[in-house]
């Protein structure tokens, strides 16, 4: 497979799974923002929202202070933000249409329907009474491209490289959000019902409190909603299950390709190694935050080294 065309392929994963994200963080932040009237800070969760999809640098070179409608707006639709959702969408599309005889008759559909409905959207997307409805149909459009691509797509290469991107940016979305709450899981503000409320809007922000129900069969706990999130193979958003598919995929691509493996090989196996023998008594007595500190920075390694031995040949 040319690099050019792997590139598009995984930029398209990660730019369609990095839209989802933004709206799932962007719709726990509006429900806990709710409480934060009730303590007479409303704009705590949108800092630490910002923090969470490492938005916070571009928003503060062009605002002077964290507003709600601001932050909202800089996630949703602003144009000078690479990352908001409406540039993500422009993104993924772009690169799926430079490849678009790479991609099923489905998921283009998929890309291009959402781009077009993104354009009519996004001058009323982020008003008051249609942000709940915009952001429940970026979730919606991101599942369904991810289940067209399951679907619907080869099990090559091509397939190989989209999940990728999608595997590896979950991996980072995970990371960082459980950073950004990290106080509320090992730190002086983990307990109390506000402590209780962050446990489930962080569960919440990857479709997981059922899930933590089902595993663990007892109430709220931060220990094990950290060890949910971290080290269960089940959930599909934990930072195990993400990096064991990264490997995984990684792995059939130098399969595929010869045999030829570099750094990033390394990297992902050490990760996902790392995390399979990780203990999350462990990981919370060595402080959560540094933990998740190295797995974002691990993650932004790996994903630097898959560019260059992959996508920038």
């Amino acid at each position: 497979m040319l690099s050019r065309t792997a590139d598009s392929l995984y930029w398209m994963g990660r730019y369609t799974e990095r839209a989802g994200n933004l709206a799932r963080g962007m719709q726990v932040a509006l429900r806990m923002a709710g409480l934060g009237e009730s303590l007479g800070d409303t704009d705590n969760e949108w800092r630490s929202l910002l923090v969470a999809t490492g938005a916070e640098p571009g928003f503060r070179a062009e605002h002077a202070e964290v507003t709600p409608e601001a932050v909202i707006r800089w996630l949703a639709i602003d144009a000078k933000n690479p990352s908001s959702i409406a540039n993500c969408i422009e993104a993924a599309r772009s690169n799926g249409r430079a490849v678009r005889t790479a991609l099923t008759v489905d998921m283009w559909e998929a890309l291009n329907d959402t781009w077009r409905e993104m354009r009519l959207l996004a001058g009323t997307a982020t008003d008051a009474d249609r942000l709940p409805g915009f952001l429940d149909w970026v979730r919606a459009r991101t599942l369904l491209f991810n289940g067209a691509a399951a679907d619907t797509m080869l099990r090559d290469d091509g397939w190989r490289f989209v999940h990728l991107g999608v595997m590896l940016e979950r991996a980072d979305n995970t990371a960082r959000l459980l950073d950004a709450k990290h106080t509320a899981l090992d730190g002086p503000e983990s307990e109390g019902a506000v402590a209780y409320a962050q446990w489930q809007a962080l569960l919440r922000s990857v479709s997981a409190l059922r899930s933590y129900q089902w595993v663990y069969h007892t109430r709220l706990q931060p220990k094990l909603v950290a060890d949910l999130l971290i080290l269960r193979p089940e959930l599909p958003r934990s930072l195990l299950a993400c990096h064991r598919k990264v490997d995984q995929v990684l792995d059939r691509i130098a399969e595929s390709s010869g045999g030829r493996r570099g750094a990033c090989h390394r990297l992902a196996s050490e990760a996902h190694a790392g995390l399979r023998e990780a203990r999350i008594e462990d990981i919370l007595a060595g402080g959560l935050h540094d933990f998740l500190t190295r797995m974002i920075d691990r993650n932004l390694d790996l994903g630097r080294e898959i560019a260059d031995f992959y996508l920038h040949a």
